[in-house]
């Protein structure tokens, strides 16, 4: 472990939790949770999600954490150290969030955009039906966009673990989170009145995110459910892209690392759920059950500018405070999957920090290039196993989400559940004499649950098992 006595730490429980939490505050959070809880049945996913959060992915984040303050290393090195013979391991936990970084900043490119549209007085053209794909077609700005966003995250990397990733965090967060809640609110209390005559309110938007919708239930569509959930969780809690590792190893042995995850996990939970109070209330407003139904991916882009335009002279002030919003979940994110990469290359090849920020940099810049090309000089469509039809950006998510995270999860549950024991990890979590109330779960979420699930989950991926 030939970093542990000079490596960087958080200077304290607070600063990790805030830094972890931003981590998993992103886009995964404020635009994919909403539009798959209104896709599958509303409150069934948000119930189906609350009990995963607290078990699989629970298990999950608490092994991640522990291993990188246990071995004091990166993903890369991290698993190599725990055992010689599962570095390799290491090495496709590495590669996930190296292939994730690159059309993560496109998206936030995409984010930045619109941030820039509303709070310059543009709203209304951010409205039009051609403004999202006339501007991801074009050639330049895209580009621009994301190389602005890959250069705020790699100089927030570069300033190091206490002026960069903790300083940020500690402002962004709490600003966050009012914007958050304060949007919530707001949406909680509009009332639209349609071309017929029929009012509808905020708080009828409300009982469809958080009353769950039976209608039509099936195994199959249970099922799907399911997965959709345990899929949210690798977005929501940034696990399975070495980024927990990664952070846990800036821990301090003295910290209370079960009291931390536990805030991780609220904090995280709370702001998937403000995340839905935000946005399904405010679609159903405006375009009724069938607008929260099939808004689908496009809803961040394409649904939330038009909703915004019908709101008036407030529309331009609330979308301006909503794209800042996610801007700022976006780098907070984006700052975690590039800190996973750069302690890896430092930990591995013995190179500074400012290398390290201009080697993956400089890979994410080419990689994010090739991804904005790929909506037109490049543009191509394939079928995807799991039936999508799909574009660079795509693909690139299929491999790191749906076929890399999966296989990274399995691995760890089986060399921490069968071959090293759970107790490495619990050991880790208690060293400072703390109470681990849920020490029988993790047991057995590790060596069973976990990786039945995370089994199903990847053969589905793959498209072997369809519900």
């Amino acid at each position: 472990m030939d970093n542990t006595q000079n490596r960087n730490t958080f200077s304290s429980s607070f600063g990790f939790v805030l830094a972890a939490a931003g981590s998993a505050v992103g886009l995964g959070n404020i635009w994919r949770f909403p539009y798959l809880a209104a896709k599958d049945g509303g409150g069934l996913f948000l119930v189906i999600y609350l009990i995963l959060a607290v078990t699989f992915g629970f298990a999950l984040l608490t092994t991640e954490v522990a291993i990188g303050r246990k071995t004091k290393q990166s993903p890369l090195t991290a698993y190599k150290n725990l055992h010689a013979k599962w570095g390799w391991l290491g090495k496709i936990a590495c590669i996930i969030p190296m292939m994730i970084m690159p059309y993560y900043c496109v998206i936030g490119g995409w984010v930045l955009k619109y941030a820039v549209a509303f709070v310059t007085g543009q709203g209304a053209s951010a409205a039009a039906d051609s403004y999202f794909s006339g501007f991801i077609t074009s050639s330049v700005s895209p580009i621009v966009y994301t190389f602005i966003f890959l250069f705020i995250s790699c100089y927030i990397i570069y300033r190091g673990v206490k002026k960069g990733i903790e300083a940020l965090s500690k402002i962004l967060m709490p600003i966050l989170v009012v914007l958050i809640i304060g949007i919530s609110i707001f949406a909680l209390t509009m009332s639209h009145t349609d071309d017929s005559g029929s009012v509808r309110t905020g708080l009828q938007g409300l009982k469809i995110f958080v009353i769950p919708d039976f209608t039509g239930l099936t195994l199959n569509s249970f099922m799907i459910t399911l997965m959709d959930a345990m899929g949210q969780l690798f977005y929501s809690l940034s696990v399975a892209m070495g980024i927990m590792i990664a952070y846990g190893s800036y821990v301090r042995d003295e910290s209370n690392l079960v009291k931390s995850i536990n805030r991780i996990e609220i904090f995280d939970t709370a702001v998937a759920i403000l995340a839905g109070l935000m946005i399904i209330p405010t679609v159903f407003v405006f375009m009724g059950r069938e607008g929260v139904n099939a808004s689908g991916p496009g809803l961040m882009f394409v649904a939330m500018p038009k909703i915004f335009a019908q709101m008036g002279i407030v529309g331009t002030f609330v979308g301006a405070l909503f794209f800042i919003m996610v801007f700022f979940a976006a780098i907070t994110s984006s700052i975690s999957i590039l800190e996973a990469v750069v302690s890896s290359f430092m930990d591995e090849f013995k190179i500074s920090r400012r290398r390290a920020v201009v080697y993956e940099g400089g890979f994410a810049l080419l990689l994010g290039i090739l991804v904005c090309l790929g909506y037109n000089a490049l543009y191509f469509e394939v079928k995807l196993p799991n039936g999508v039809t799909a574009q660079i950006l795509d693909i690139m998510d299929y491999i790191s989400n749906n076929i890399l995270m999966p296989i990274v999860s399995i691995g760890t549950c089986l060399l921490i559940g069968w071959i090293l024991k759970p107790k490495t990890v619990i050991e880790e979590a208690c060293k400072n004499g703390e109470n681990f109330i849920r020490h029988n779960l993790y047991v057995f979420m590790v060596k069973f649950a976990a990786p039945f699930l995370l089994v199903i989950l990847f053969l589905k991926s793959l498209g072997i098992l369809n519900f």
